[in-house]
């Protein structure tokens, strides 16, 4: 019988800011008008045999009694030639606390999660020929057992801080440790714990400006932690009007390349009467490690796309009203 055993490891955006309810379910919520849709897609080492492709789409609905709100987040994974897709369909609620000087998010996540794997592509040592290699349609005696598909309940949790020109927050992801085995042998999917930290460097500060008029420095730091593997993620954007432009260094661990990181977000349009705003953001990775570095893999590309607006009718006045949020800082 075949037995797989895997160490799963969950993937990392490098545009953590425009995956803000990946990052920490306690960012639901979070934005200026009543509904955002967002979708970010990753193509990891372009250049390598298989697939390594990410996306996470979420829509969003705040309500303002709770200074939160209600999502939805689909997120798929495709990795390598069999064809391994891992999907995740989650519903989240955000609440909120605080007064005109801090905003404490909290938010909770809860869904179905999906792996998969075409066993027809996979190959078997007795499918290879000592003198031909590989036989093409060939079968194998391998007994794959229940090796295609597994379902699982998953969750997650997240609490988030405003103060000021400060943001911190952390979240828990896989709190269930979910059994992801597709043999029947346990296979139990790591907690993923998240930790980051922003500071927003104000840099016209006695000019009585509207914030979409002012510019900004914001360094962040994001922390990550799944089983064995450990990375950090630290850079500063610089953020003036319509652009924001980010640089970044991401540590591997044990199990990946570092990297370097450039990132742009554009506005692509902003109607303060509807609370309306359409942003596209790229960024692209160089690794640094020997052996997959950036000659080896031709990097990591990510792309991301926007939308919120404000709805006919609204809830309600809105929380917190003088204080910052966490969209602030992106």
């Amino acid at each position: 019988m075949l037995v797989l055993k895997a160490n799963a490891q969950d993937h990392q955006y490098s545009q953590f800011f425009n995956a803000p309810v990946y990052l920490n379910p306690a960012l639901n919520g979070q934005f200026e008008g009543d509904l955002r849709l967002n979708m970010i897609y990753r193509n990891q080492w372009s250049s390598l045999p298989g697939a390594l492709t990410y996306m996470t789409a979420t829509a969003e609905l705040k309500i303002p009694k709770f200074g939160g709100g209600l999502g939805l987040m689909f997120t798929r994974g495709n990795e390598g030639t069999a064809y391994y897709v891992r999907n995740n369909l989650s519903g989240i609620y955000s609440y909120s606390v605080g007064s005109d000087n801090f905003v404490l998010s909290f938010g909770l996540q809860a869904g179905i999660g999906n792996r998969a794997i075409d066993a027809g592509k996979l190959v078997f040592g007795d499918q290879i020929d000592p003198r031909l290699g590989y036989m093409p349609g060939s079968s194998s005696a391998a007994d794959l057992g229940q090796l295609n598909n597994r379902f699982y309940f998953d969750s997650g949790a997240g609490v988030n801080l405003v103060a000021g020109n400060f943001m911190a927050g952390g979240a828990v992801q896989h709190l269930n440790r979910p059994d992801q085995s597709f043999t029947g042998a346990t296979a139990k999917l790591p907690m993923r714990a998240t930790g980051h930290l922003s500071y927003r460097f104000d840099l016209d500060p006695y000019n009585d400006l509207d914030n979409d008029q002012k510019s900004y420095v914001i360094p962040s730091v994001v922390m990550y932690k799944q089983a064995s593997f450990t990375s950090v993620s630290a850079g500063v954007q610089y953020k003036r009007r319509a652009v924001n432009a980010g640089l970044w260094y991401r540590s591997g661990g044990v199990s990946g390349p570092s990297s370097f990181v450039m990132s742009f977000i554009f506005d692509l349009y902003i109607s303060h009467e509807g609370n309306e705003k359409m942003r596209f953001g790229i960024s692209h990775d160089a690794p640094t490690q020997k052996g997959l570095n950036y000659s080896a893999t031709s990097g990591t590309t990510e792309g991301s796309l926007s939308y919120e607006t404000s709805l006919p009718s609204r809830y309600g006045t809105s929380k917190f009203q003088g204080a910052r949020r966490c969209y602030d800082f992106y």
